[in-house]
């Protein structure tokens, strides 16, 4: 009998500690606060664009270089992921990201491979029909949205 107790409360230990592990060391933001809202800007030849405070998307003035559009906040779990566009001629000439998750050394480290991939790889495909990042895969599906709401933005497929 005391075989079984001594299992028993042992099991119920291991649960309880299992149960309670935090498994990010991002801290939650307090109630009410919202993500994505950061103001951002560039300058383009003389004629300025930037995301909306709001998180929506904005297009910008066509200049010299060509077009500057901006997608969506896409608020992943990890924060913010907003992908910003330069078109030409109908073409993808340049992409990057304004906003992405920094709140620790890990999303930096992860970011710091990952974002010059996909910009990449949207630079290749001309398209939003690009190719996740292994082992950033929350920045990867935020890029696909924020890319996605940009094309939308440019008129492109």
């Amino acid at each position: 009998m005391r075989r079984i107790v001594l299992w028993f409360m042992t099991t119920l230990s291991a649960v309880v500690l299992l149960l309670g592990y935090r498994t990010s060391t991002s801290t939650a933001l307090p109630a009410g606060t919202a993500t994505g809202t950061r103001t951002t800007g560039t300058t383009t030849t003389g004629t300025a664009s930037g995301a909306a405070a709001n998180g929506t998307a904005t297009a910008g003035a066509s200049g010299a270089a060509g077009t500057v559009v901006t997608g969506a906040v896409a608020s992943t779990r990890w924060g913010p992921v907003q992908v910003q566009l330069t078109v030409s001629a109908g073409k993808i000439t340049a992409a990057q990201v304004v906003q992405q998750p920094d709140g620790n050394r890990r999303d930096e480290e992860i970011n710091a491979s990952a974002v010059p991939t996909l910009v990449q790889e949207t630079l290749d495909a001309q398209s939003a029909k690009i190719d996740m990042v292994s082992g950033a895969t929350v920045t990867s599906e935020g890029y696909l949205q924020s890319l996605q709401s940009a094309l939308d933005q440019a008129n492109l497929a």
